[in-house]
Formats: C-alpha cells, structure tokens, sequence
C-alpha cells in the first residue's frame, strides 16, 4: 500500500536561516521559538499577531526548552547547558571534556517529565570524538553522562508511555532508539527505526522529531524534503512532502488547537552542504506550517525545564 503524501509547497516565514532547527511552541504567550544554530539566532514568532522578533548571541543555540518558571528559556548551547535570561545567556553547566571541546559542539535535546534536560553532542570522526548523551539536573545542580554512545550526532528526541519509554535520533546511523527510562537513566537501548531498512534514501538522515497526542512519531529528515510520521510500533504510515526546501530539520505542534505542524529547514550549504543545489530548493532555510486541524495534534513528548 503506498505511503500517504501531504505535499506543502509555500513557506509560512521567508527567514533564510542557514540552519534552521529547534522550535518550540509556547501556548501561554502564543508564541512558537525557533533557531538559526548557525547564525546564532533565536526567533520568536506570535502566531496570533504574527510579529517576528530576533535575538542574537555570542555562542550558537542548539536546541531550547520551556521552563515551569515561565521565565526566559533554557537552553543547550555549543558548550553546555544555559538560561536566556535579559538577552543574554547564564551558563548552568559546561560539561564538555577540555580535550573534546575544540571539535564538538551540542546539538538537540529537550526535557524529562521531572524537568531535567537531556542532550546530546555531535560526533568528530576526524579527531575520535563521539557524540555522547548528556542529562543536566537543574535540582541538584548536576551534570552527567547519560549514555557514552558511541553515536554519531545525536539528534531529535522526546518521550512516550508516560515518559516511561526515551526515543533518541543517531543521524549517521540512520536510525531512531528507544531506551527504557526511568528517573533519569536509560536502560535496553534498542532499534525503534532503521531507516534504510524502511526504504528511505541513502544520503538522507533523520534529524529532529515530535509527537503527536497518539504515540506517532514525526521524523524530519535532512536531505530528504520530508516528515515521516512513524506509527507506534516504528512503521511508516504517512509522508510531508516540501517539494522546495532540501533539509527539512525539525517539527513541533502548536497553535491554539495544538494541531498546527510548525516545521523548520536549512540552507543546501549548512553543515558544509552543496550551496548550487539551493537553486532549485530556494526554501530551504525557510519556516513552513502544516494544517492538521481535526487530525493530529500535539502530544506530551518533552516538558518544561525545572530550573
């Protein structure tokens, strides 16, 4: 039976951002956040009245979380783990080995059901550096490895069966895990998609990922124009095609009905890609949004940080 296709061919935000990534919708100011990690940006966007405002900071942004203060956001960052705060960031934890510190940097991540921020680092296979898991306790003021890895970089994440069960992106390896978690640590890592296995294109990765009210896992994917929408036991069921932009990064629901599908992409050149493909994909970089309105909407896969 083939694949169900959605196809989304205008942008919603002509924001040219070289690498688009990390939104996160916030229904008490109606406001959806989003990054350009390249650029080191930070976006926020109000839905309702459709202003856009920018910020911009001295170390790039990687990924972002809520916080239960309603104050600012927390963050991770290339060294650690931080507060936006006043325009400006307030490091909580650079936990980085010294000796890594020059050739890996953190990417995504988001937050347990107790408030703690779990993120991962980007793999260096030049200089043996592995993307490595990390989790920050803002409550005891501890960072930690989470799961040494070896992986690749470590990308879109986010929790289901009641926080009981972690799904954790390893790009290069094309493929998603799942972890039994509990209490901050994760045991029987195991595969929740293989990707090629799927079908899916080689030279097509996925990156950052959400969850909707019913256990489906939606997985952009990098190179690949698209969102897979994963059933809940990891088979594909549904496709979002974005005909115009070639990286599509990362996906959150949002919106006053929580059933608007707000999708980041990269300029073709981010990340040492090929700038001459972005002729014929002009947006990527852009901020898309996709209607799902009385089909899917957004369920709680990452929650506010506690610090």
């Amino acid at each position: 039976m083939p694949l169900r296709r959605i196809v989304v061919e205008k942008p919603l935000l002509k924001t040219q951002c070289t690498l688009g990534e990390g939104p996160v919708y916030d229904p008490r100011t109606s406001s959806l956040h989003f990054l350009d990690i390249e650029q080191n940006k930070v976006y926020r966007y109000n839905v309702q009245s459709r202003a856009l405002h920018c910020e911009q900071f001295e170390d790039p942004v990687t990924c972002l979380a809520l916080r239960r203060s309603g104050k600012g956001l927390a963050c991770a960052t290339r060294h650690g783990f931080a507060l936006i705060e006043d325009g400006a960031l307030r490091y909580l934890s650079r936990p980085i080995p010294a000796d890594f510190q020059p050739f890996t940097r953190f990417n995504d991540g988001a937050c347990d059901q107790k408030g703690r921020f779990v993120a991962g680092t980007l793999f260096n296979k030049g200089q043996d550096v592995p993307g490595q898991l990390y989790i920050y306790d803002a409550e005891r003021d501890v960072c930690e490895v989470l799961d040494p890895g070896p992986f690749t970089d470590c990308n879109g994440l986010g929790w289901v069966d009641g926080g009981g069960i972690m799904l954790f992106t390893d790009s290069f390896k094309n493929k998603i895990y799942a972890y039994d978690y509990e209490d901050g640590k994760v045991a029987r890592r195991r595969d929740f998609v293989d990707a090629l296995s799927q079908g899916l294109p080689e030279g097509t990765y996925p990156d950052g990922l959400c969850i909707d009210k019913d256990g489906g896992v939606w997985s952009a994917r990098w190179g690949g124009s698209r969102i897979i929408r994963y059933t809940r036991d990891g088979e594909m069921d549904l496709e979002v095609f974005f005909p115009t932009a070639l990286n599509v990064t990362a996906c959150t629901f949002g919106g006053p009905g929580n059933d608007q599908l707000y999708v980041t992409t990269a300029h073709c050149g981010a990340c040492g890609g090929d700038t001459s493909r972005q002729a014929s994909y002009p947006d990527s970089g852009n901020l898309f949004v996709v209607d799902f309105s009385g089909e899917f909407a957004g369920g709680d896969w990452r929650f506010e940080f506690a610090g």
